[in-house]
Formats: structure tokens, sequence, C-alpha cells
């Protein structure tokens, strides 16, 4: 059976769920075959074969860590040329895309970012987006090269699907750009014990109605309760009551959880493009007219310091 390149996004080979997520995907294009970089192989070939991957392709060595993007790319090619796969899959994260664009150029490949699904075609892989600001969606197939496609998270529920998962060292010739662009230093970025913001499963937001950052923790408090990620409005964001890292929309982090909950936020077209590909979309407005009201599944007309409060009491209560 022809086989799938999966890239594989793991801490320390601790697996992330968009890796598991592509998995699932790939199974309905060929038989996937991961590429781990990095420390913690062994460990991660466990998950990996457990949701599918019929063998690992390991790599371990400085330049992965010392440097960006670049050795990575050099061991995806290589991982290309061994397995001469159908196609290419990698999350949609701002690294990944990096990571992926750099290598069709390399193998004279077509491209496609932020696909929301992805099925099997006559004529290869048929990737789902949601393009122009999230007005339309379009089905796009690659004509040129192994198709090489980049998956938003939360595009589909990982499938367990038990197989070999035998790891395999892959030789990686590193170009003279490996070492171009040297990692100089790391600052550990401070824990909120919350979910990372673009695979949380449920993220809470809070818009303009919030009103000042002293009143976020109505925000914060729901989406404690739910085990959600926090996010803002761009109009939030730029008066400072929220980090930039949170901010949902065309300019910040695009979405798509299963349950996306917006308090005191209008709806703009920039912060619909970043989160109209919810499965799910509640919002809570004072303004009946609010442009937010046009897309979600459940809408309530009300103050969100009223409303947000009494959602939180209730998920407590029900959670028990």
């Amino acid at each position: 059976m022809a086989e799938v390149l999966v890239y594989v996004d793991h801490v320390d080979g601790a697996v992330r769920k968009p890796t598991l997520e592509l998995l699932t995907l790939a199974r309905r294009l060929g038989d996937p075959v991961a590429v781990h970089l990095g420390p913690g192989a062994d460990e991660a070939a466990k998950v990996l074969g457990e949701y599918g991957a019929v063998k690992v392709l390991a790599a371990d060595a400085p330049e992965f860590a010392d440097y960006l993007v670049v050795p990575k790319v050099d061991a995806l090619q290589a991982a290309h040329e061994a397995v001469s796969p159908v196609a290419v899959l990698v999350p949609s994260s701002a690294e990944g895309k990096e990571i992926a664009a750099r290598l069709a150029v390399r193998t004279g490949s077509g491209i496609i970012t932020d696909a929301v699904d992805l099925v099997a075609g006559d004529d290869g892989p048929v990737a789902t987006q949601s393009v122009f600001a999230a007005g339309y969606t379009t089905k796009s197939r690659i004509t040129r090269g192994t198709p090489v496609i980049t998956v938003k998270p939360n595009s589909a529920a990982p499938e367990a699907a038990p197989a070999a998962g035998a790891v395999e060292q892959l030789a990686v010739p590193f170009g003279e750009q490996a070492t171009g662009t040297k990692v100089t230093s790391r600052t550990a970025r401070e824990s909120t014990g919350r979910p990372e913001l673009t695979e949380a499963a449920i993220v809470v937001s809070g818009g303009r109605g919030v009103g000042g950052a002293e009143s976020f923790h109505v925000i914060e408090s729901l989406a404690d309760s739910l085990g959600a990620a926090v996010g803002a409005s761009r109009a939030a964001v730029d008066a400072g009551w929220y980090p930039h890292s949170s901010q949902v929309g065309q300019t910040g982090k695009s979405v798509s959880p299963q349950l996306y909950i917006a308090a005191g936020i209008s709806g703009a077209i920039q912060h619909r493009a970043g989160m109209q590909t919810s499965k799910t979309i509640v919002a809570v407005n004072k303004d009946a007219e609010a442009p937010i009201f046009e897309l979600v599944d459940y809408g309530v007309v009300g103050d969100l310091f009223q409303v947000v409060p009494q959602l939180t009491k209730e998920v407590r209560a029900r959670k028990g």
C-alpha cells in the first residue's frame, strides 16, 4: 500500500495531539510513516504505532535544537527520498508551515496549507480549506509533485488503529544552509496550566465587552471550569487587557475547537476569520444586532457579567 509521511510534533518524545490527528487522516490515503526528529523516538513510537504508524523514521542530532527549521527540512527531505510517499502531512503551526513550504520548493511540489479535512481522491488527496476570512469553503488537490499538506489542529478526532510502529534510523545529510540561523538563547514560557490555544478542544474568548484587564477573571473562571484555553479579540489585546499570544483572529491565531465561546465580542470579520471553523459556537453579547450572532449555533443576548458567572457556576455544579 502507498505510504504517507507524517511529521511528528513532540516535546522530548511526548507526542502532541495534532500528530495523532494527522495519523488518523493519513490512514485515509495509505500507510502512515512517522518522521520523528530529536530525542525520545523509542517512547514516541509506542504512541505513534498505537495510532497507525507502520514505521517510525527517527533521527537525533544537535542541529535540530541548535538551529532553526532548515535541519528539520533536510531530515524530512531525506525521509521523502527514502519513502517516495503519496503525500506529506505536517501540523499547521507557524514552524510546520515553514517546514512544509521549504520541502515543497525542494521537491518541486504543490502545497496546501491550513486544511480542515482530507480525503482520498482519484487523482490524489483532496483537501478542504476555509478561505477568504472563512467566507468560503474550498476543495483542492495538488497537480504537481508530492502533495505537501498542513492540517489545522482539531480537524479530525484521533482514532487508534494499532500498527507495528517499528523504529528505523534515518540518515540525514545536512546542507550548507542548515547552520545558517543559530538559536542563541531560550526562555521558558510561563505555564498557565491551560491547554495550548491552537490545540484546545474548548476555547473561551473575551472581547471589548469585558471592559478591562481586571475583569478577564470572569473569562478565565469559565475556561478553567471547562478545562479550556483562553482567547481574546484584537480589541482586548490592543487595549493591553490580555497577552498578544492569546489573540484569536486574522492577525492572531487561528483556532478550530469543538466548542468556542465568545463573550463580549462583536464578531468583526477579522475575528471570525480565526474561529469560524469551530464545530460549535456560542456567543454572549448584550447587543442583539452584533455580527457574531450571524454564525453562532447558540446565542445569548445579555450582560456577560451576569451570564458567564451563572454558566461557570452551573458547569462546576454538574461536574460535582
